[in-house]
């Protein structure tokens, strides 16, 4: 179909941009999740729980997410992004608002893990599958820009939450954010749509396949029977596993085992955020120009390399810390990218929700088996740096999964 229909008045090809900024700034809202550090030390110390106690929320929330957006998927795919993130965005508002009523760790988790996880479950997979579909040229690149913003959120989110914890306390800080998240994410969800079926950018063709399947062949059912979609599964389970654990213990890390005070974790916390948001479009950019593969293994090479440094570290470490942080964040946000862009480039766009929702359970199993690591080594070793010795490992394992499993599927 010719590029010939007009997007917010611009021709498709300048206006499809806009879908992508759309999507960064709601998947903002959607990110504060990452800046759950900040609240995990008050709420403990509010509840009296202990490490693992402390991860359930954001264990459970990541769970949710994950689980949801599987869910989501095939009504994305059946009514549209516009709908769907809508009503995802009103659920996102109501797990952060009832929080606020929380008496005990269990009620957070119920609100904030469960609702406000299965919320940002069912708005997730929207913006990421609009950009896929905007942009078959450039997938791995505008789905990295589009989900920039849920990495860089803790860089506004973190200080933000900091500022109103210490004003009006953690709970009341969910109810405010929660507002704010639900109005912004329900007003910008009302503008995003699908192409029309067949659209593609003037002057541009789509690549003929070399061999194996027509990628549009692929229903979920047929690729849950490749190798390619079990490399890719496990190589993001891995690199979710070490990236969320080091999320939701960066501020309690710099604090109990390096020795920062609270507005220097916090302000780190913010700078790591930046690392995460720019790990989208950079190994997005990547995963187009070197293979899913290539991008991923490089990833387990950083996070291997920040594993070690970790291990290195010691009370006032401030420097190690910082760029090993650093490196988790910005791999994290690095598999966001290779995630959906492999599954698009292996799979096809045909039900590309759908199958993008089977993939990304990958990311909810990270998060529960992240938040066990993280929490039983403080529990049972009294430091969080014993975590770091599963995540060197991981990232040796992924290394090799990647090289021989994470490639196109083969003709069957």
């Amino acid at each position: 179909m010719a590029d010939d229909m007009k997007v917010f008045g611009m021709p498709a090809k300048s206006g499809r941009w806009v879908f992508v900024i759309l999507g960064m700034v709601v998947n903002m809202c959607l990110g504060a999740v990452y800046a759950y550090s900040v609240f995990k030390k008050p709420l403990e110390t509010m509840f009296n729980a202990t490490a693992t106690q402390g991860n359930l929320p954001f264990m459970v929330f990541l769970a949710m997410f994950a689980l949801f957006t599987f869910f989501s998927g095939r009504f994305i795919d059946k009514l549209g992004p516009r709908k769907v993130m809508m009503v995802g965005g009103i659920v996102v508002g109501l797990g952060w608002i009832l929080t606020k009523f929380a008496d005990n760790m269990t009620m957070v988790v119920i609100t904030y893990g469960i609702i406000g996880g299965a919320g940002v479950g069912i708005v997730y997979g929207g913006p990421v599958s609009v950009a896929t579909k905007w942009f078959p040229d450039k997938k791995g690149l505008a789905v990295g820009l589009s989900l920039l913003g849920f990495g860089a959120s803790a860089f506004v989110t973190a200080p933000l939450a900091k500022t109103l914890i210490a004003s009006s306390g953690p709970l009341n800080t969910f109810g405010i954010m929660g507002i704010g998240f639900l109005v912004i994410t329900f007003i910008l969800s009302m503008f995003m749509r699908f192409p029309e079926a067949g659209w593609k950018p003037a002057g541009w063709n789509p690549p003929q396949p070399a061999g194996g399947i027509v990628a549009k062949t692929y229903t979920p059912g047929i690729m849950l029977k490749t190798s390619s979609f079990y490399g890719l599964w496990l190589c993001y389970i891995l690199g979710a596993t070490a990236g969320l654990m080091a999320i939701g213990i960066s501020a309690t890390v710099g604090r109990e085992v390096i020795g920062l005070d609270v507005g220097t974790a916090t302000f780190l916390v913010s700078m790591f955020a930046i690392f995460n948001g720019i790990g989208r479009p950079i190994f997005g950019a990547l995963a187009d120009k070197i293979t899913p593969r290539g991008a991923a293994i490089l990833s387990f090479v950083i996070i291997a390399v920040a594993s070690f440094m970790m291990l290195a570290a010691e009370k006032g470490s401030t420097g190690l810390y910082a760029v090993a942080f650093c490196g988790f964040w910005l791999c994290l946000g690095g598999w966001l990218a290779i995630g959906p862009a492999a599954t698009a480039t292996f799979f096809g766009l045909e039900g590309y929700a759908q199958k993008y929702g089977v993939v990304f359970s990958a990311y909810g199993l990270g998060a529960i088996i992240g938040g066990i690591i993280s929490g039983s080594a403080k529990d049972t070793f009294g430091s969080y740096i014993t975590a770091f010795y599963p995540t060197a490992g991981m990232a040796i394992l992924g290394i090799i999964i990647a090289f021989f499993l994470l490639k196109p599927p083969k003709k069957s």
